[in-house]
């Protein structure tokens, strides 16, 4: 049977499921005990896998954690894609993040704030964070160009992809290195306001 049109085959949404499930068990591990000190073994273990399943999915260690650091890309533009044409912008993306954040499986705030320290502190890592934001920028301009009315090719819609994914990685990243961290919310919405978009 083939996958109804636009939608994953189960086979495919299997295969999505276990590498979010080895991701999310890396990205525990790194939290808890560093990057460095973490094998591929433990993920593995951890994970009720072999080692040839976890290199099935994953080429190297670093590789683990792409699945988490995109699997609210989708999520972000999909929610974005559902909002009022007429609702602010601003208010528009806050409540996608929002919405997007609270649908992600990775609840404790303590290792969130962690794993973002880790994602922004191994360069391995980074590198893929930083494709990451690229991927949802170039995802997130079609979704901008139908909101403005103007074509995905214009040089002003990437420009205010580009702007609305760095605020909220400034945000995220703010979030995670402060002593007494506020509210990551509070926080986007204060990186939003700042960018002044509805105003674009």
């Amino acid at each position: 049977m083939t996958a109804a049109r636009g939608r994953p085959s189960l086979t495919e949404r299997r295969r999505q499921e276990t590498r979010l499930e080895i991701a999310e068990t890396a990205a525990a591990l790194f939290s808890d005990q560093g990057y460095d000190a973490t094998t591929v073994e433990d993920i593995a273990s951890a994970a009720g896998i072999s080692l040839r399943t976890f290199y099935r999915y994953c080429a190297a260690k670093e590789d683990a954690l792409t699945p988490v650091l995109t699997s609210g890309v989708g999520l972000l533009v999909d929610e974005l894609a559902t909002r009022p044409v007429d609702e602010p912008l601003t208010s528009a993306v806050q409540a996608a993040f929002d919405s997007s954040a609270s649908a992600r499986r990775l609840a404790d705030p303590e290792q969130a704030r962690r794993l973002v320290r880790i994602m922004g502190t191994v360069p391995a890592i980074r590198m893929r964070w930083l494709a990451a934001g690229r991927d949802m920028q170039d995802q997130l301009v079609p979704v901008l160009a139908a909101r403005k009315g103007a074509p995905e090719d214009s040089m002003e819609v990437r420009l205010l992809a580009c702007a609305l994914i760095d605020a909220l990685s400034v945000a995220m990243e703010h979030w995670a290195w402060q002593d007494e961290p506020e509210d990551v919310v509070e926080l986007t919405r204060r990186a939003l306001n700042y960018l002044r978009i509805d105003e674009l």
